[in-house]
């Protein structure tokens, strides 16, 4: 070999680093994970918390289907419109305060489950049918099925769709 720092003989190939192995990552690597997994645990909560306020929707929405069976007899219809009002009332008891829907009744109830649910049936037709037929028994059996199946549609809709924002800044 040639003493000659200089010479051809001395030269090597060049020598490639090992691969840069996957894991463990940068430290960038934990800060993105980090914030990923916050932000995925915040928006569970928020489901969490939101699927608590509407649990009274579901139960509402539950009785309704268990009350479906009485509505379809004449017998039992009677006390089955008595118990669709009853969980309106109980649904807007539960979302609104009980100041502005306690003491509603008649037009004005039918008025304020109009103007939270986005509808107009509430006040005329089915949704006056509702509070008569509570107290008359005659009105219930004269019902024919159509026009219950109306009336318990127009529940759901009110119980599935209503806004508490749309009444709730009235007072402030």
């Amino acid at each position: 070999m040639n003493p000659d720092p200089t010479s051809l003989d001395r030269l090597h190939d060049i020598v490639a680093p090992p691969p840069v192995q996957w894991w463990p990552p940068a430290p960038g690597w934990y800060w993105v994970l980090g914030f990923f997994l916050s932000c995925v645990l915040v928006l569970l909560v928020l489901a969490w918390v939101r699927r608590q306020r509407n649990r009274y929707r579901r139960e509402a929405l539950a009785e309704v289907a268990r009350q479906e069976p009485a509505l379809r007899e004449p017998a039992t219809r009677a006390a089955a419109l008595g118990a669709l009002a009853e969980v309106l009332k109980r649904a807007a008891l539960t979302a609104f305060p009980r100041e502005q829907v306690a003491n509603l009744n008649g037009p004005v109830w039918f008025e304020f489950l109009n103007r939270t649910g986005s509808t107009t049936e509430f006040g005329q037709g089915s949704g006056a049918i509702l509070e008569r037929a509570a107290y008359d028994a005659r009105i219930a059996a004269a019902l024919d099925e159509p026009r219950t199946g109306e009336l318990v549609s127009l529940v759901r809709h009110w119980l599935a769709h209503h806004r508490v924002e749309a009444v709730s800044g009235e007072n402030g």
